[in-house]
């Protein structure tokens, strides 16, 4: 047996992010479904480009529509993953969603200790089925959650803006008026993951979406 044998091998250091999806029945309406899935597509061929293969930005996708939510990809590196487009139907479980996205996160197999702090978006048209039974509270206030950088889009007029922004982190919520906005939110929440990854790949490169202090906060060295 040579020395190597014993060497246990070095965890790689992820960026784990997390798409919580709206696949309810109303995401059909005016293209919003088909937006989606091009704005997700999309999404993953950028986030691929700059993870060129490192395995460093790890993606999980959780569709809610019908009487549950599932999970569709879970934690897998960017580059991975080949993305079959959402079909829209039924109701909206957004609070199992955030059971689904809270129980990730919190598994330390799934996600080590060693990871940056993740980000969420979440992406909603519609109210939620009624009586959520403390789901989103359990995400907020988890150990981990708490510390995630989480963004939402509200899209539509039917969105529950009041729920959305409890998700958000500080409470912001974005709009989009039509299912076209949709691409501009995941873009936007795709350049944020981008400066994250340049920053630390290369600690020259300065942000041009993202402050010091929200890259400083995904960098963050305590453990995770």
């Amino acid at each position: 047996m040579s020395l190597l044998d014993d060497i246990e091998p070095v965890q790689a250091r992820t960026l784990p992010v997390i798409l919580l999806l709206d696949t309810s029945g109303s995401m059909r309406q005016d293209d919003k479904i088909d937006v989606l899935n091009d704005s997700v597509a999309e999404m993953i061929r950028e986030l691929a480009s700059v993870d060129a293969g490192h395995g460093f930005i790890t993606l999980t996708l959780i569709a809610f529509g019908g009487e549950s939510a599932d999970v569709i990809q879970k934690n897998v590196p960017v580059g991975n993953i080949a993305f079959t487009p959402l079909k829209a139907g039924g109701k909206t479980p957004i609070g199992h969603a955030f059971t689904l996205a809270c129980e990730l996160i919190e598994n330390r197999d799934e996600i080590s200790s060693k990871a940056y702090r993740p980000t969420i978006a979440l992406v909603s048209d519609g109210l939620p089925v009624p009586a959520l039974a403390g789901e989103l509270e359990a995400l907020l206030d988890s150990d981990r959650g708490s510390k995630s950088s989480r963004f939402a889009l509200a899209v539509g007029a039917d969105a529950d803006r009041d729920l959305l922004a409890k998700f958000a982190s500080g409470g912001d919520v974005m709009e989009a008026s039509e299912a076209a906005e949709v691409r501009n939110f995941l873009q936007w929440v795709t350049n944020t993951v981008t400066q994250v990854t340049l920053s630390i790949f290369d600690s020259d490169v300065k942000s041009q979406s993202m402050s010091d202090e929200s890259i400083a906060r995904l960098q963050q060295d305590d453990a995770f």
